[in-house]
């Protein structure tokens, strides 16, 4: 057993566990792969004689099987709890640790380093207070700590400490240091971190991590450990204006009902007026109420449930705010994004977004722009892809109230979910609500659908038909469209080949072209229905999600989805434009059932299994359910 693992023995035999009247400080720790964020946090919790007698066995065992260190003891593998982690010793998930000093206790979260689980690094920066960014003093600023830096900053971490680490590799040179430090100084004035503190350490010889090394004489602060415990912690959120979400609206027996949620800004006391989010009416508070008592003040940061002196319609979701100084409310928002997810976004696709307590149905504009890491520009995109950071604007199903997210993160802060998958694909910071929804009304006029339908002399509606290409969507639309005709019906095709050359000729073949092309095509058909036209809308249109989308644009019973069913092999087979042949050789990327999937129709009105049918036959089908729905 080495000196260093006897003294610590003997340190931890006369240790302190009192951790009464001690405050918290929440931070993490993140950087580029190889940064040593995981031996610093190891080496911090050996140093302050938190790693007990059987785990420092342990380790010592690990560390000769997995550790890089040769015979010493490998910090990093007391964080580094994933099997896939130790083999390939880097963090992949979010590593949560607690430790305490005799002046304060931490929460740290030691954070991925790699590019691709930049979505675990945002996970952890959310309720962080302060942030050590790592890196590497051999390496200087990289790609990987900007873009870290760029999301501490979005996220509203306010205080950061730029940790040079492995500085025993530079032979500690001062100029090395000063060199990164003006480097890094630069950009942090370019993104807005305010508050910089740095630090050169050696993670594995814990040199200025707990007591200032001798080996930097030039270095005139703090240690590491010296700055955690000394920097002020402040809870700002007490200070700002009243809010609490509601989680549970509380019927523990016939004669209580209370509002049960977590307060996140600011304080509330009986007799204050507050007002329900968003539907704006108020009330008094009466009482709040916790498991152990009623309180005089409740305060940002506890749990309570809050009564009122008259009945309130209150839901989970609705926000209690200060009736003074109540949240904004919008359906249209701007909001910062980062993109967490291997699956593009999809503008125009529906989503879930779920902020505080609330979750609603939103979906996307596309970008506005995103944000080039290493030089700050703002670059045009259609979309967003894995860790792309940028800006857009967010169309919400229903009213929702929040405080910009520099304001308050708690009501300004969202993720975004997929509805399919229910994957958590990025994580937003509301900017600002859109005036654009306040400005905008529809304008009601006095020729109705209904009268343009009794004047044409039928009704009105979409005809969409779907499925591969080859399945003879166009042929049996072109056959549907001469029968009606013919019936003296008002009609009109929408081809998706046709629509492409106007409309549509700006958009590509990739899942997010595809919706936006699906998009624009539905507003259309809805404005023809609208207009008294019968239209007959021809895509492969290979999402459920954007067929959907299509539906809810138009009434019950207007919308008919036409599923022109025939397996892969016989579309193939049929192949009358040559496309399948291109797409096998690799000349057409994103074709639907070769390189992008086809989902099929959940509950269409009408299957035509057209390996069973000719295009007539087809179309008397089609025809017939149309008058039994009452669309022609």
């Amino acid at each position: 057993m080495d000196e260093s693992t006897l003294a610590y023995r003997r340190n931890r035999e006369t240790g302190t566990n009192d951790h009464s009247d001690k405050d918290l400080l929440r931070f993490i720790t993140c950087g580029s792969v190889d940064d040593g964020k995981s031996t610093l946090i190891g080496r911090l919790l050996y140093e302050t004689q938190l790693v007990y007698e059987d785990t420092l066995e342990q380790l010592e065992a690990d560390s000769k099987r997995f550790g890089t260190q040769g015979d010493s003891i490998d910090f990093a593998l007391l964080v580094d709890g994933l099997s896939a982690e130790r083999e390939q010793g880097i963090t992949i998930d979010v590593a949560y640790r607690y430790f305490s000093t005799k002046r304060r206790m931490f929460i740290v979260a030691d954070t991925p380093g790699h590019e691709q689980y930049t979505r675990n690094m945002v996970t952890g920066a959310s309720t962080a207070d302060l942030a050590l960014i790592l890196l590497d003093a051999t390496k200087g600023v990289l790609t990987q700590t900007r873009r870290h830096s760029y999301i501490v900053r979005l996220l509203g971490i306010k205080r950061v400490v730029l940790v040079v680490n492995k500085f025993d590799l530079t032979d500690y040179s001062e100029e090395v240091f000063e060199s990164i430090k003006d480097s890094y100084q630069t950009f942090a004035e370019e993104i807005g971190l305010e508050e910089v503190h740095y630090i050169p350490v050696s993670a594995l010889l814990g040199e200025n991590l707990v007591q200032r090394s001798e080996r930097t004489p030039w270095y005139g602060g703090p240690s590491l450990l010296e700055y955690l415990e000394t920097v002020e912690v402040t809870n700002e959120s007490a200070d700002l204006p009243f809010r609490m979400p509601v989680q549970w609206v509380n019927r523990s027996s016939s004669d209580f009902r209370g509002f049960s949620g977590s307060i996140v800004a600011g304080r509330v006391r009986p007799g204050d007026r507050v007002s329900v989010q968003p539907s704006g009416r108020g009330a008094t508070v009466k009482r709040i109420v916790t498991a152990d008592g009623d309180l005089p003040e409740g305060v940002s940061g506890q749990a309570v449930t809050l009564t009122f002196d008259e009945e309130l319609d209150v839901s989970r979701g609705d926000v209690l705010a200060a009736e003074s100084e109540p949240l904004l409310v919008t359906d249209r928002i701007q909001a910062q994004l980062v993109w967490m997810s291997e699956n593009e976004m999809l503008p125009g696709r529906p989503y879930l977004m779920k902020l505080g307590s609330k979750t609603v149905t939103i979906s996307f504009e596309p970008p506005r722009y995103v944000t080039n890491i290493n030089t700050l520009e703002h670059l045009a995109a259609r979309t967003l892809t894995l860790n792309s950071i940028g800006v857009c604007h967010i169309a919400v199903e229903s009213p929702i109230a929040f405080d910009p997210y520099s304001v308050c993160r708690d009501t300004g802060g969202f993720i975004v979910i997929d509805r399919l998958t229910f994957e958590t694909v990025a994580a937003g910071m509301i900017e600002f609500g859109l005036r654009r929804a306040d400005n905008i009304h529809w304008q009601q006029f006095e020729v109705s659908n209904a009268s343009r339908s009794q004047l044409m002399g039928h009704g009105s509606g979409v005809v969409w038909m779907t499925g591969l290409s080859g399945a003879g969507k166009s042929t049996i639309a072109n056959l549907l469209e001469r029968k009606l005709y013919s019936q003296g019906v008002h009609t009109y095709i929408l081809d998706g080949d046709n629509v492409r050359h106007g409309l549509n000729k700006d958009l590509g073949f990739t899942d997010a072209d595809r919706v936006e092309n699906i998009r624009r095509v539905a507003e259309v058909a809805r404005l023809m229905s609208d207009a008294g036209l019968v239209v007959v809308v021809s895509f492969i249109s290979p999402f459920q999600a954007e067929r959907n989308m299509a539906r809810s644009l138009l009434p019950e019973g207007k919308f008919v989805e036409v599923y022109v069913d025939v397996p892969l092999e016989v579309a193939e087979s049929r192949d009358p434009k040559g496309l399948y042949r291109k797409a096998r050789a690799g000349q057409l990327p994103h074709f639907t059932g070769i390189d992008s999937r086809y989902e099929v129709p959940e509950n269409p009105e009408v299957r035509l299994d057209t390996t069973k049918m000719d295009p007539a036959a087809a179309v008397e089908q089609l025809a017939e359910a149309l008058a039994s729905l009452g669309i022609i």
